[in-house]
């Protein structure tokens, strides 16, 4: 039987959500073994003026557990 985790991350970006999520995925697979799939909970932004300084995105990240 697989197991699987999951880990809800938000990244931060000023350039796009995508770069957001493509740069938390990044930084969590440093850590993180056997990513498999993530889930787009969701998408944000701060607004200074009329203009988008940054972008966060909230992902849930799903990985399977080692069996000990």
């Amino acid at each position: 039987m697989a197991t699987e985790k999951h880990l809800k991350l938000t990244g931060i970006s000023n350039i796009s959500w995508k770069d957001a999520i493509v740069q938390t995925i990044s930084e969590a697979s440093k850590t993180i073994d056997y990513i498999s799939s993530i889930k787009i909970l969701e998408q944000t932004a701060i607004i200074d003026g009329n203009k988008i300084i940054e972008y966060h995105a909230t992902i849930d990240l799903s990985f399977g557990i080692d069996k000990r």
